[in-house]
């Protein structure tokens, strides 16, 4: 069973910047796509970020594109999210997640274990 604990979120000013990390431990990590999520208050929750176990390829969801960046270190079964000039919009609680390794990396359904959640506030 695997666990994941996510790190980094705190108050911010908007253009600011801030990397969130995500620690796994307790399955294969280095074999499995990892994903960043968020959920605002009162919105679903809203894919973020991918990056594939095998070949790094990055995805992104349009709020990111530009401005995030994902990146993982297998040695240390850590996936991070670089997050460079943020919005108020960012706001948001950001999950890491671990993907089934299925075709859509998309879609939350498709990611079969979740950390708890961190909180990224951005303030003007």
């Amino acid at each position: 069973q695997v666990q994941l604990v996510e790190s980094g979120g705190r108050l911010v000013q908007a253009g600011g910047s801030l990397r969130l990390s995500c620690t796994a431990s307790g399955s294969t990590f280095s074999s499995y796509t990892m994903g960043w999520f968020r959920q605002a208050p009162g919105k679903g929750r809203e894919f973020v970020a991918a990056i594939h176990w095998k070949n790094g390829r990055t995805y992104y969801g349009d709020s990111a594109q530009g401005r995030f960046t994902i990146s993982r270190d297998n040695t240390r079964n850590m996936v991070f999210l670089e997050m460079n000039s943020l919005e108020l919009e960012d706001t948001a609680v950001y999950f890491c997640a671990r993907h089934v390794n299925s075709a859509n990396y998309y879609s939350a359904g498709e990611y079969d274990a979740w950390g708890q959640g961190i909180q990224v506030t951005v303030s003007s």
